[in-house]
């Protein structure tokens, strides 16, 4: 896909941040960047009063947009992706939650069209991967990696998509898989801690957009590396971002982390 008009479809348009990214493309502020909505999709139609093409027809919309957002549910993605690869469209992903599956899935679409699939799609986080990577690399194995987490009540999945991610940039950067060194379960008589393992715990409550923290326990010093996103804004502004990267992308799956050359 190259052009100097990209055309941005948005599924699930009436979600959370599907609304913020119809909201920046009708701003104007991306038209410079040759950003164009093309429309969005939605299960509920009825009675929409919109400024822009919307439908319930999710094809309809994959047909007339160059990329597509998606930042809906983790049972959607497998259509979304079949749906890309027959329109040769990129699909942007910023849905938390999926499975293995869903990623080698995403991973086999991938070769047919471009892909870009982030846990989270702000800068500051994917910058925070990428020092998290760097610390657990130059620390040696007696640092303890622990991550925290937190979030609004209503996020239904746990560890989040980010924070998980966190823990395989540390693992990435000790030489290792996150699915080796991963310890989810801290309840009860659990006994030391196991060396090398790195630590999850989780908050739920109020409206926290997101906070993540790799804490690095060393003998008598303490690393902590943080983000704290307090709008939601800046998810649509990174898909955005990735939307205008992808203009000139070949067939494979990226990052954000690819998108900001990190």
């Amino acid at each position: 896909m190259s052009s100097d008009t990209i055309k941005i479809g948005v599924v699930g348009c009436n979600g959370r941040v599907g609304k913020l990214i119809i909201a920046e493309l009708l701003s104007g502020d991306w038209d410079d960047h040759g950003l164009e909505l093309s429309g969005g999709s939605a299960r509920n139609i009825e009675d929409q009063n919109s400024s822009f093409f919307i439908t319930n027809n999710e094809e309809e919309l994959f047909e007339k947009s160059d990329v597509i957002i998606d930042f809906t549910l983790p049972e959607a993605i497998e259509n979304h992706a079949k749906l890309a690869v027959k329109h040769k469209a990129t699909l942007i992903v910023g849905t938390t939650g999926l499975t293995q599956n869903d990623e080698e899935m995403l991973k086999s679409a991938a070769k047919e069209t471009s892909i870009i699939y982030s846990a989270n799609m702000s800068v500051g986080v994917n910058l925070l991967l990428a020092l998290v990577e760097q610390a657990a690399a130059r620390l040696d194995p007696d640092w303890d990696i622990e991550i925290f987490e937190a979030h609004h009540k209503y996020k239904v999945d746990a560890p989040s998509g980010t924070a998980i991610a966190v823990g395989r940039a540390a693992a990435t950067g000790r030489g290792n898989s996150l699915e080796n060194l991963a310890d989810y379960n801290r309840h009860g008589h659990t006994g030391a801690r196991e060396k090398g393992k790195i630590g999850f715990s989780v908050a739920r409550g109020g409206d926290v957009v997101g906070e993540h923290t790799a804490f690095f326990y060393g003998a008598g010093e303490r690393l902590e590396l943080s983000h704290k996103a307090t709008n939601r804004s800046l998810f649509a502004k990174g898909a955005l971002r990735a939307a205008i990267w992808s203009n000139n992308a070949e067939a494979g799956l990226y990052s954000m982390r690819d998108v900001l050359d990190l």
